[in-house]
């Protein structure tokens, strides 16, 4: 029989929340930024373009849905808006998409047998509207390192599925309690340089709480392998709630002092967070398809962020894709999952 207890628990993914600002959030770019931009658009947009060293490099749907305009600029960003470099690094991570196999090897049912202990978990919101990825290291179930890292990457990927308009980053939140094991030095060096290489200004913070002396004294030695800007977004024992980092409900109760009683039960979490990245990447691709399904459309766009400002510092569109941006346009906050 269920108590009043269980019946407060939570066991599945909580949903989108609506857009943290009333606006797109992107700021104008300089004249100079606008033309750097527009180099690397063009780039990716000419219809000669192939993806460098891999066989049929002609890009795919998903290929060019993943090249939003965001994606563009985030890359630019991060190597100092040095146009060449920018383009390199798209097409080094072009590249290692197809080899990891995120778009046909690295499925949900080839990673489940990873989630079953509930060992990585995508819960709740920062108040910035970031996703929380939580890691409970304790919870390892497996031994093999390929799927263990692929399992990884697929939580990630999926973090992207729950992130509403105007959101481009992640909150790790790493829980070392309950005698967690020491990860393999070479996992999490490969983990790290997934993060780092292929999804540049996507960490937002790394909350790591109950840090044990061994797992301290790995952090000192995987320390040199971190840029110093991912190093600056690491916090050690953050209060976060009283930090301001999260509202209390919509973070979890045990070890991190939330309001929300999560429970993970495999059976009623893993079909329910499929289901829910599968429906929000099934409208937000039918949304794009309808602004005309090129590189660098915008997410803010696509996934129904209000705007009451104007297209300031976004691409021209043409009057074909404008026409169909009008139909597709939704209100702020609409619900994109069950």
């Amino acid at each position: 029989m269920a108590t009043e207890n269980d019946e407060k628990k939570v066991y599945t993914a909580a949903p989108i929340p609506p857009a943290p600002v009333e606006d797109d959030p992107r700021k104008n770019l300089t004249e100079q930024e606008a033309q750097m931009y527009q180099t690397v658009l063009d780039h990716f947009s000419n219809p000669e373009f192939v993806i460098p060293h891999v066989d049929n490099g002609q890009l795919t749907e998903e290929e060019k849905f993943w090249l939003s305009r965001e994606c563009l600029l985030r890359y630019l960003r991060a190597t100092k808006w040095v146009v060449d470099k920018a383009i390199e690094r798209l097409n080094v991570t072009l590249k290692w998409r197809r080899e990891f196999g995120l778009y046909d090897h690295v499925t949900a049912s080839h990673v489940e047998p990873e989630a079953v202990t509930g060992k990585e978990i995508l819960y709740g919101y920062d108040v910035q509207g970031r996703p929380a990825f939580y890691m409970i290291p304790s919870r390892q179930n497996t031994d093999g390192a390929e799927r263990q890292i692929q399992f990884a990457v697929w939580m990630l990927e999926r973090s992207f599925d729950v992130m509403g308009p105007g959101v481009e980053s992640i909150d790790l939140m790493i829980n070392f309690a309950d005698r967690a094991k020491n990860p393999s030095l070479g996992t999490a060096r490969a983990v790290l340089h997934i993060l780092q290489e292929h999804y540049p200004e996507r960490l937002g913070l790394a909350l790591i709480i109950n840090v044990p002396f061994l797992v301290n004294a790995f952090f000192k030695l995987i320390t040199p392998f971190i840029d110093p800007i991912t190093r600056a977004k690491m916090k050690f024992n953050p209060a976060p709630v009283a930090d301001g980092i999260f509202k209390p409900e919509l973070l979890m109760r045990e070890w991190w002092n939330g309001d929300v009683d999560f429970s993970y039960e495999h059976a009623k979490y893993w079909p329910a967070l499929v289901a829910m990245c599968d429906e929000n990447k099934r409208q937000w691709m039918a949304k794009w398809r309808a602004m005309g399904a090129t590189v660098g459309l915008s997410e803010w766009k696509y996934k129904g962020g209000k705007t009451v400002s104007g297209d300031v510092g976004v691409a021209p569109l043409t009057e074909k894709v404008q026409a169909n941006q009008e139909v597709v346009e939704v209100p702020q906050g609409e619900a994109l999952a069950a």
